[in-house]
């Protein structure tokens, strides 16, 4: 059985969210959603294996979108998931999102917050970003018309770079660079949904 399967993530049971509000799509009122769904009570991490298909529980995956403002536009960037990474049913995808599950080692780890450890390792891991940052939650997102959206549940988090300076670390982030956001709209079936929501409401 392959480490990924075997993996234990953060999920929250998707009751605790309907009862928070329910929405589809992106929304952002961080302030309303982040401090109920990030009670530890809520809190447990399960076979990954079991939860890929159980949308009784949403998993809980920090996305991060890294933007760089040169003032008069801004350039997102954006790459290619390859048949390496965990989540098979995006392969090929487009996307503007590094990020992945929380794992329980993050828990095992975290001076802090299990999440913000997952979420910084899920950086280190993919991407080298050679510049100054700041980084803003900025929204979440639920698509329960996908089979991989019902199962998850982003948090979406803005990396405003002061210089275009990302590289891929890991060998399945593909045909990575920066783009306008006019130029990722006419790729718009190429993105996965969730770029979709973010490219929307962001930019």
């Amino acid at each position: 059985m392959s480490r990924i399967s075997e993996e234990r993530v953060l999920v929250i049971p998707t009751d605790v969210f309907r009862e928070a509000g329910y929405f589809q799509g992106f929304c952002r009122d961080v302030e309303r959603y982040v401090p109920l769904l990030f009670q530890p009570r809520h809190f447990s991490f399960r076979p990954r294996r079991e939860v890929e298909h159980d949308a009784s529980f949403k998993q809980l995956i920090p996305y991060v979108v890294l933007a760089h403002d040169a003032g008069s536009s801004v350039r997102v960037f954006h790459y290619t998931r390859g048949k390496g990474q965990g989540e098979s049913r995006l392969h090929l995808k487009r996307s503007i999102g590094i990020g992945g599950h929380i794992a329980q080692i993050d828990a095992s780890t975290a001076t802090g917050s299990a999440f913000e450890e997952g979420m910084q390792r899920e950086l280190l891991e993919e991407v080298t970003i050679g510049t100054p940052f700041t980084l803003t939650p900025v929204g979440l997102i639920n698509d329960d018309e996908t089979d991989v959206g019902r199962v998850h549940l982003g948090v979406v988090c803005l990396a405003r770079l002061e210089e275009p300076l990302v590289h891929a670390r890991e060998a399945d982030i593909l045909n990575c660079g920066f783009a306008s956001p006019h130029e990722l709209r006419n790729n718009w079936d190429d993105l996965e949904s969730w770029s979709q929501l973010a490219l929307a409401h962001l930019f």
